[in-house]
């Protein structure tokens, strides 16, 4: 049987992939969030993928606090790519992932752990 998520967006994925690589070989894995993420933006410009970085979006439910809900990028409007810079991802970071495909109405998240020795993006199906 054929994963689902080995199909949605194939094409956009894979350039992604390709960039969180090229920055995980420029930066090695000690940098911080912010730098994987500024590196990445630097690359998502040089291929012409659009991008919004750090838009909030709607509250997840009601009386939620505002910009809880804050994806490093959402790209081409139907991705969210989110950089983290830590030993290990959590279930929480894969709960966010989920909280943000849902708010957002998208089908992808690619959960990016640039502190591995060796680099896996996390693709996540809302």
């Amino acid at each position: 049987s054929t994963n689902m998520a080995d199909i949605i967006y194939k094409e956009l994925s894979y350039k992604l992939n390709g960039l969180c690589f090229e920055v995980h070989n420029e930066l090695g894995k000690s940098r911080s969030e912010q730098s994987y993420a500024d590196a990445l933006e630097v690359k998502l410009k040089e291929a012409g993928i659009k991008y919004a970085r750090e838009q909030p979006l709607a509250p997840s439910f009601e009386g939620e606090q505002e910009r809880r809900n804050v994806p490093d990028f959402i790209i081409e409007g139907i991705i969210i790519l989110d950089t983290k810079a830590k030993r290990a991802c959590t279930r929480e970071d894969y709960y966010q992932m989920k909280r943000y495909l849902s708010v957002a109405h998208m089908r992808l998240g690619i959960l990016v752990n640039f502190q591995e020795e060796h680099l896996h993006p996390k693709r996540i199906l809302g």
